[in-house]
């Protein structure tokens, strides 16, 4: 059980990844800079190979104690930005949160505190107030969220929110297995709730976008949707493979049972279903046991080192 004071400020990190947001930047900056030393938090600012001046712009500020900034030569993705940055945090807690001028300095206090009072693994972002999606983003997302569904159990309603709060151990335990693209924020979670940790949603605002332009396409969706039919295969193969087979069985008796009582022999096609189904079964079985022996390594080994104070 947590037994700690919110009033402990050095416990919390904010994670804040950049890829050429140079036109938002100098306002976020200063203003998330004195957020955070005002409260004796951390935050790093993890330059994800820009190709504009927003490396210039992070190399030009004042060197301060709690203030980290990190370079990749060239673009990783959002999920390598967030892993960077996450392997460099030292306290108990961390929040990612994207430095476009969407998110509000001020639910990161309300996340930490709310994790404090709850004892969460992790806190989603909930958006709520100014919809900033047009109806084919919007779309795409109740997409994934429905076919996620279908794969496995999804009590988040926000599931690719960027803005979260996690608690440290566990995250740079999870990010081992989780995708360098954008879809980083839907699998984590995935990873936090397969692995039993607390996970609950908070509320927080969002406001739209000012300067600069998403990176978020229909690739960015297809990645999604890839990523997570990866994990589940990852965590409960059998969800996949179990629905496959008892198809293909039960497509087989149904075809093949009327030839049979007619008595016009087997059917090859049926019995190339039914054969087909048990394969799936057995190929489950297997996934499941691999699936076992991962999660179990994952669960040991904590790949949780920092790496020192740059990454190229």
């Amino acid at each position: 059980m947590m037994q700690m004071e919110i009033n402990n400020r050095s416990l919390l990190t904010v994670v804040v990844p950049l890829y050429n947001e140079a036109e938002n930047l100098p306002a976020f900056v200063k203003t998330a800079i004195e957020f955070c030393r005002a409260r004796n938090w951390q935050i790093i600012f993890v330059n994800d190979g820009s190709l504009d001046a927003t490396k210039q712009i992070l190399d030009g500020l004042a060197p301060e104690p709690h203030v980290l900034i990190l370079h990749h030569k060239v673009n990783r993705g959002y999920g390598g930005a967030l892993k960077t940055g996450i392997r460099h945090v030292t306290t108990a807690f961390l929040i990612t949160m994207d430095g476009d001028g969407q998110h509000h300095l001020e639910d990161v206090e309300h996340l930490f505190q709310f994790a404090v009072q709850t004892e969460a693994d992790m806190v989603v972002g909930k958006r709520e107030g100014v919809n900033t999606s047009t109806v084919y983003r919007a779309l795409g997302k109740y997409l994934i969220r429905s076919f996620t569904k279908i794969l496995m159990p999804l009590p988040v309603t926000d599931l690719n929110s960027g803005f979260k709060l996690y608690r440290t151990e566990h995250a740079k335990r999870y990010i081992t297995v989780c995708p360098d693209s954008m879809a980083f924020s839907d699998v984590i979670t995935l990873v936090f709730l397969n692995e039993r940790n607390l996970v609950l949603e908070h509320p927080i605002r969002i406001s739209p976008r000012r300067l600069g332009q998403s990176s978020i396409n229909i690739i960015t969706a297809f990645e999604t949707v890839m990523q997570v039919l990866n994990i589940t295969l990852m965590f409960n193969p059998l969800r996949v493979f179990l629905p496959i087979s008892i198809f293909c069985i039960l497509a087989g008796i149904g075809w093949g049972l009327p030839i049979v009582l007619l008595g016009r022999g087997v059917s090859v096609g049926a019995m190339l279903a039914i054969v087909t189904g048990l394969i799936f079964f057995v190929l489950g079985l297997l996934a499941s046991q691999l699936s076992a022996i991962r999660m179990e390594r994952l669960r040991d080994d904590n790949h949780a080192s920092p790496n020192g104070k740059s990454d190229s």
